[in-house]
């Protein structure tokens, strides 16, 4: 692991209780959300009341502390259950997929850095996946990086020869990140050599995401770039999401990982379409490194 990647637990450190007495009230509290969150994004989705069981709280504590986790973006509460893990209507906080396919999104990253060159304009989205491409972007300076992610911005801030702007407009939690009218107009403002993105799902052909304010922010992007880059890994042609972007095979590539089956990697390329496969090294995927 790089000093430039991201790990979940470092997104999750503001629930430590760091800053705070260690035998405080607010300590114990701040622990208990943080192990809440763990516990709830290590399943996937819970039951509130397997919860209360789990960590001897009232039903009263842990709606309080759901609340305040559902507040920072790292949960979802709807009618007794709370959930970590993507729907087709809903998203997962990016915290929630930064621990996932972790190998898979690092080889497709290091495949898709081939195609930037020094001395190019780029706007990257603020997926988890082309979050990976921040070790591999010192070795092609000078670049200009457009981002919406104050993730991204913030691992990019001390890049030497690399002019960082950074989208304003709304900012939404799950994502860290801003979208909606103000950062579709700044991105439309604007002309770039490359766009790399990636998406919720990809089905029938075309790809989708479950925010509509994501799927606007990420076509303006799509809609400025002179070559478009779509990074997914093989999990993502196993899903559904409501808001489609558009055809798969307006991408001018496609990068997967060697996950995929060799079918849908066939079907790809018999359609026209640009698919570079990327190989997972083994004792990424086997050790969980992230």
């Amino acid at each position: 692991m790089t000093d430039r990647e991201i790990r979940p637990e470092q997104a999750l450190k503001t629930l430590a209780g760091d800053q705070v007495p260690a035998d405080s009230r607010h300590a114990r509290q701040l622990a208990r959300r943080r192990m809440i969150a763990e516990a709830v994004m290590a399943e996937g989705t819970m039951r509130i009341e397997d919860l209360t069981e789990r960590f001897g709280i009232s039903l009263m504590t842990a709606h309080r502390d759901l609340d305040e986790l559902v507040e920072k973006g790292l949960l979802r509460k709807t009618r007794g259950i709370v959930s970590a893990a993507p729907t087709s209507l809903i998203e997962s906080s990016d915290v929630y997929r930064s621990s996932r396919q972790g190998a898979e999104k690092r080889a497709i990253a290091q495949a898709a850095a081939a195609f930037l060159e020094p001395g190019q304009a780029v706007f990257f989205d603020d997926s988890t996946t082309v979050l990976q491409l921040v070790p591999h972007l010192a070795a092609r300076v000078p670049l200009t990086a457009i981002t919406n992610s104050i993730t991204l911005m913030n691992e990019l801030k001390d890049t030497r020869d690399l002019t960082l702007l950074g989208l304003g407009g709304q900012f939404y939690n799950w994502c860290n990140a801003f979208m909606g009218p103000v950062t579709v107009t700044e991105i439309r403002r604007l002309r770039a050599d490359r766009v790399f993105m990636s998406m919720s799902a990809i089905t029938d052909g075309m790809v989708f995401h479950q925010s509509p304010e994501m799927v606007e922010t990420k076509r303006a992007m799509f809609d400025s770039a002179a070559m478009r880059i779509l990074l997914a890994d093989h999990t993502k042609f196993e899903r559904r999401a409501l808001h489609a972007m558009c055809a798969l095979n307006e991408f001018d590539v496609i990068v997967v990982d060697d996950g995929i089956p060799p079918r849908q990697v066939e079907e790809m390329k018999a359609g026209g379409m640009t698919v570079v496969v990327a190989p997972v090294r083994q004792e990424d995927v086997t050790t969980g490194k992230l």
